[in-house]
């Protein structure tokens, strides 16, 4: 098999030289540096404008095509903007790229969402729902079954007496007994797209609190929607992830699914990153574990027989 080659900044600075008639008489161009958020990206800012997202094998090309195409079915429908690609190819024989224009704002992890950067995810949430799952499915987009919160939180357990440097106490999943972990199954109901990766780097937020970017589709499916709501509560804490969650027509059982989902996958990476299985940095998954846990109000709600999200 042959290797996939590395990208250097002569590549990019070459590719981009080509896409880009900005300097390009004069053999120069826009600055290009490598993205340092996030691991195993290839991903590199052009100048202030543009980001160039280079694919680094063919399952990934694959995969960032679909997000192309993507993009253009979900952006009526949601309220917070997506990337525009400005041009996209190979940048090696099988292997894409798309220089996408950089949208305004800072990284999730480096800007607080407000108020109304609340009501921006609710939108995303609500828009999401109203996706034609057909057209989604005709771009290749997969379905992916509801995962076992049961299974999830017997693993979480085994996970949670790793973390005693944390003064994590392992007690804390006891409020996860195995009766509410079937309460919180998921409901029988039409499946929704579903970002899958809603985490805080994936997130453009101003200065003001609002989110205006929603990045990285490459993971979506077509499947259960308390794993965006979980994905929220690790990118803002728990409470505003239910807040837009509730704000998108969401209800108690669904919050709280999507609560416990990450809440025991922030007690599982952080373990693994411990045991040397992940190589995700430690202080990301040590923030995301503080924000899934944050206690929120709803918790102390046992009856979901009326809840509206049962119907969804």
């Amino acid at each position: 098999m042959t290797q996939a080659p590395t990208p250097t900044t002569d590549t990019v600075r070459r590719l981009v030289r080509s896409l880009l008639a900005e300097g390009a008489a004069a053999g120069a161009g826009p600055d290009v540096r490598p993205v340092t958020e996030g691991a195993g990206h290839s991903t590199w800012w052009v100048g202030t404008r543009h980001v160039l997202g280079l694919a680094p094998d063919r399952d990934a090309s694959v995969r960032q095509r679909r997000e192309l195409r993507l993009r253009d079915l979900v952006r009526p429908h949601i309220a917070v903007p997506v990337p525009v690609s400005v041009a996209h190819g190979e940048w090696a024989s099988g292997l894409s790229y798309t220089l996408d224009t950089r949208l305004p704002g800072v990284s999730g992890e480096e800007q607080d969402v407000s108020a109304v950067g609340e009501a921006d995810l609710a939108g995303l949430l609500t828009g999401l729902r109203k996706v034609p799952v057909r057209q989604a499915e005709a771009l290749g987009v997969p379905r992916a079954a509801p995962r076992s919160l049961e299974a999830l939180r017997t693993a979480a357990g085994h996970a949670a007496g790793e973390l005693a440097a944390y003064e994590f106490d392992p007690a804390r999943l006891a409020q996860l007994a195995a009766p509410v972990a079937v309460q919180l199954a998921a409901q029988p109901g039409p499946a929704v797209l579903v970002h899958h990766d809603l985490k805080g780097e994936h997130l453009v937020v101003r200065a003001d609190g609002r989110v205006r970017g929603v990045l990285d589709w490459t993971d979506t499916v077509i499947g259960d929607p308390a794993e965006d709501i979980g994905g929220l509560a690790i990118a803002v804490g728990a409470p505003a992830a239910v807040r837009a969650a509730t704000l998108a027509g969401y209800g108690a059982r669904a919050c709280l699914r999507g609560l416990w989902l990450s809440r025991c996958d922030t007690v599982i990476r952080l373990a693994d990153r411990l045991r040397g299985r992940d190589d995700s940095p430690l202080p990301l998954l040590e923030t995301q574990l503080r924000r899934a846990w944050e206690a929120i109000l709803l918790e102390r709600v046992t009856d979901w027989r009326d809840e509206a999200d049962e119907a969804l």
